[in-house]
């Protein structure tokens, strides 16, 4: 698998790549990594949450292996999404929690995240400390025999914790708001029909029976267009759609159109603005966010912070400069007054009640923004030859070439997948049929000299 931590934990096609024996070191591995130097005179205690793969019981009986092995309790969560792992290990007051899940991939893929005592994501350093432990460079630890090996048991309370502090998160209810949840057949499919009837407004959930295998199948927050046509047919006020692990939401208004995670990042950045909540009057966002969002920040006097791609690089410029907002395209936002990482439950609940509050239809809020045009090309390429067109000349010649003809009408950034074998070429700008051609032309160059 190469370098076995992407950009959002381990990754790969389950049983192939991320094996029960990987998954058992990883266990292993983390827990005397994050444990190195605590006080050990107690068991520590790790949180084991999961999305719907079929997968993920396989997994998730391997990690429980190789933590008890070193001594760690484990506390079984269920299916839940991600966000309630980084919420309920604070809670809880456990040492560590792990997520396992592959987020918006297709269900033979699977994953493994790790989040501190804390809620947060490991730093880089971590990662590496726990991969050179996995490979063996560096000294083993003693493992328990006996009494000394861990225990596992589960939280049922867990979804219901969970559900609470998101609902805690608005004042009032979202009575009303007739709203279509699409859940992706995924980790929202535990969470989304309490919460909703919780927070009182007239909801229908589409694409909440996981089956093992339908996760992100044509559904949720990477297939919007199912949820654009049930919204606009069955005259909705808005539809929200999760990933598979609920990180991550994307939005559609009443008429269907899509209203992505810099649109949901302006509406809620100026709302915190309006009632003098956005701290810093500054909002966080990454390379691959649109050109428009500068231009709203602009207009609307609010300091923008660019990032790599990644939500945990988000999320450390948030806590470096204490800014209280921020997220990504693809919909991971996270809201740092309420979790330390994205929640696509979290966004959909805040943005709902603003619209409830502002009595604006969803359109008409979205309008605070424009969109550039953006064309995104994902080319599959070797696993092993991701990083080569840092150094090919031909790819980088016509790379440079895109960015003297765009000039300041545009721009150009081709960036690997931090989780998958793919190339993403991102050309924007002001004309949609010159940015489509330019991209078609670095793609194709890419595919030729890299499949």
């Amino acid at each position: 698998m190469g370098r076995l931590f992407g950009t959002d934990g381990v990754r790969g096609v389950a049983n192939s790549e991320l094996t029960c024996e990987l998954a058992m070191n990883i266990g292993r591995a983390a827990a005397m990594v994050l444990l190195d130097n605590e006080d050990t005179s107690e068991k520590p205690t790790i949180l084991i949450g999961k999305d719907t793969r079929i997968s993920s019981d396989m997994l998730e009986g391997a990690l429980t292996a190789g933590l008890c092995s070193v001594g760690a309790n484990v506390v079984h969560l269920g299916t839940v999404p991600t966000p309630a792992v980084a919420y309920l290990v604070k809670k809880y007051n456990a040492n560590a929690g792990i997520m396992i899940s592959a987020s918006h991939n297709p269900h033979e893929f699977n994953g493994i995240k790790i989040f501190n005592s804390d809620g947060y994501k490991l730093p880089d350093a971590l990662e590496d400390k726990i991969e050179a432990l996995i490979n063996g460079e560096c000294e083993k630890f003693a493992v328990p025999v006996g009494r000394n090996l861990g225990s596992v048991r589960t939280a049922p309370e867990a979804i219901d914790e969970y559900i609470d502090h998101i609902a805690g998160s608005i004042e009032g209810s979202l009575e009303g708001i007739k709203v279509a949840v699409d859940c992706s057949n995924g980790s929202a499919s535990a969470t989304a029909r309490r919460l909703f009837t919780k927070l009182g407004a007239d909801f229908t959930i589409i694409n909440d029976t996981p089956d093992g295998i339908n996760i992100n199948e044509k559904c949720g927050s990477t297939h919007i267009e199912g949820l654009s046509d049930f919204v606009k047919a069955h005259n909705m006020d808005c539809g929200v759609a999760y990933d598979g692990d609920a990180d991550r939401c994307l939005a559609v208004d009443e008429n269907g159109e899509l209203v992505d995670g810099d649109f949901l990042i302006a509406i809620c950045a100026k709302a915190l603005k309006d009632i003098g909540k956005l701290s810093n009057n500054t909002v966080v966002g990454t390379v691959m966010t649109n050109m428009g969002f500068t231009k709203f920040c602009e207009k609307n006097d609010i300091n923008f912070i660019s990032t790599s791609v990644g939500d945990r690089y988000v999320l450390e410029n948030m806590l470096e400069n204490n800014y209280n907002i921020g997220g990504e395209q693809s919909g991971h936002i996270i809201f740092l007054d309420y979790g330390t990482t994205g929640d696509g439950q979290l966004t959909s609940v805040q943005l709902l009640s603003i619209i409830k509050k502002s009595g604006k239809t969803l359109s008409q809020l979205a309008g605070i923004m424009k969109r550039y045009p953006q064309v995104l090309i994902n080319v599959k390429v070797a696993t092993e030859k991701k990083d080569q067109y840092f150094t090919d000349n031909t790819i980088k010649t016509e790379i440079d070439k895109v960015e003297e003809e765009l000039s300041n009408r545009g721009r150009i950034l081709v960036r690997p997948s931090g989780t998958e074998p793919l190339i993403r070429v991102m050309l924007e700008g002001e004309d949609y049929s010159e940015i489509s051609e330019h991209a078609n032309v670095v793609a194709d160059l890419i595919r030729e000299r890299l499949s």
